[in-house]
């Protein structure tokens, strides 16, 4: 095979590869780094140059790679040399991620050099995340459906012998007992009935359907139904596009989900509902299966209530779990739900901290009738450095995948980025610097300060800072809560061209 002798070929392959790289000698002393590793690492590659292999590890995979080492030098083992392997890498934050690791060796003039080819495996674990997630609830579905139908041929014989014996001369008390066994049998199937629902199996009779109609209906039962220490609030976009959907089911499901609202503030709060439309793009696909981008509309019920723990989010969509007390629900109303919207052929989203509230939102597909409006023409892209004047943005996420995502994105988009997990490191950062011009923050996180405290702390002290807030939250819940200074939001989950447009506003308001 003919060789390019090229010297300049070497940088060229370490510059256009788009997995980290990182060449270490045999004492793991880090020779060379390429930028994709200083991009996945959070470090610049000239800074690596010199430091320990370790660096880019956990603590406890530091330490076994020195003992490997040792070992491999001592013995001439290569029980993972030539092989790929899934680790754990370290960032500079501190943060861990899974990557998929090749690691390769050979000689130089110097000695024996280590060739680490390492691919950021994030993306992948969320797509296994979710499939075990769809699988799981495949499978109690299919159980379900199942054990539904068995249930309802016994029923069935019950229900019909014990009418049988309705119209037998019976002494009262039997006739009680009767009709006390046929009551429980009634809702026995009916309990099966929701299970059926769940499992995709019911009949639905979808018919096109205007969303901020149906919650005009749904606000006429509700208002009669909902305590008074709750106040509902509807809100609708006016140009909603059209939907197919079973509006008995449909109703059904509203009053299942504002009802577990309101059992979520037995102090009292504001439900809100919202319909919306939206588009969803590969992004939120790659970390939801069974999703299917384009256009849909979304109801969102969000509540003030006590809000859900992350196990609690975990299993919420499957049957019989609940947080009520015993005796105050089944577990079936979610499920329920969730059934109804998928053989819909929608989607299902919650969104939940804990003491902050929940909001869950429906996805159904908009009609194509709909789809046909076209894209108004794009106008000519600023120059990010020229919006900012050269200056950064701040994202400020508790959630390490999305405050990786962010920044991705503002990346994308020509931004120089600094990211931030707490607002209260947020702020001790905006101390130190004086070149942020933009904060993108998440509304809910933990520690002193929320986001939106960040952002009046900003507003009062630091002015010429603008200032994005984002939030899985209904909007109308969060200006409940949140009411004072006005400040531009982005509702997740959000596209691409959603969050550029939201930038250049935010700093031409600015």
């Amino acid at each position: 095979m003919a060789e390019f002798d090229d010297p300049t070929l070497f940088g060229i392959v370490m510059d256009a590869a788009v997995d980290a790289i990182v060449i270490s000698d045999a004492k793991g002393k880090l020779l060379q780094a390429n930028d994709a590793a200083g991009i996945l690492f959070q470090h610049a590659p000239e800074d690596l140059v010199g430091k320990d292999v370790a660096l880019l590890m956990p603590n406890d995979l530091a330490e076994k790679h020195g003992d490997f080492m040792n070992h491999h030098m001592a013995t001439g083992q290569q029980s993972v040399l030539g092989k790929s392997r899934r680790l754990v890498g370290k960032r500079a934050d501190g943060s861990t991620f899974p990557l998929l690791l090749s690691l390769g060796s050979g000689e130089t003039e110097n000695g024996v050099v280590f060739v680490s080819i390492m691919h950021d495996c994030s993306d992948f674990r969320a797509m296994e995340q979710a499939t075990e997630r769809s699988q799981r609830m495949d499978a109690i579905g299919r159980m379900t459906g199942g054990i539904a139908h068995d249930f309802n041929n016994l029923l069935t014989v019950i229900i019909g012998n014990l009418e049988l014996l309705e119209s037998a001369d019976l002494p009262d008390r039997q006739r009680r007992l009767l009709s006390d066994a046929l009551s429980a049998a009634e809702l026995g199937a009916d309990l099966t009935s929701r299970l059926t629902v769940f499992a995709r199996n019911s009949e639905l009779e979808p018919t096109v359907l205007d969303l901020g109609k149906q919650l005009d209906q749904s606000m006429g039962l509700l208002r009669h139904t909902i305590g008074s220490h709750c106040e509902i609030t509807t809100s609708a976009s006016p140009d909603l596009w059209s939907m197919a959907a079973d509006a008995t089911q449909l109703q059904t499901a509203i009053l299942n989900l504002v009802m577990n609202s309101q059992d979520a503030m037995t102090s009292g709060g504001t439900i809100a509902l919202d319909a919306q439309n939206v588009e969803i793009d590969d992004t939120y696909v790659a970390q939801e299966l069974g999703v299917v981008t384009g256009r849909y509309v979304r109801l969102s019920v969000s509540d003030t209530g006590k809000g859900m723990t992350p196990d609690e989010r975990a299993h919420a969509l499957e049957p019989f779990f609940t947080t009520k007390a015993v005796g105050y629900g089944t577990g079936l109303g979610l499920p329920m739900v969730y059934g109804f919207v998928k053989q819909s052929g929608g989607h299902l989203t919650i969104y939940s901290e804990p003491g902050e509230g929940t909001t869950i939102s429906l996805y159904f597909p908009a009609l194509a009738a709909d789809q046909h409006t076209p894209d108004a023409p794009r106008a000519a892209r600023p120059d990010p450095l020229a919006a900012t004047g050269g200056g950064v943005v701040l994202i400020v996420e508790d959630d390490e995948k999305l405050r990786r995502l962010s920044k991705t994105r503002l990346t994308d988009l020509g931004y120089r980025c600094l990211t931030a997990e707490t607002a209260d490191v947020a702020w001790d950062i905006l101390a130190e610097r004086d070149d942020v011009v933009l904060v993108f923050s998440d509304m809910v996180m933990p520690g002193k300060m929320s986001g939106y405290d960040l952002a009046k702390r900003i507003a009062k002290e630091r002015p010429e800072i603008a200032v994005l807030l984002t939030s899985g939250f209904s909007e109308s819940v969060l200006r409940d809560r949140w009411a004072g200074e006005e400040f531009r939001m982005l509702r997740k989950p959000y596209r691409q061209a959603e969050l550029e447009r939201a930038v250049h506003a935010v700093l031409d308001d600015r």
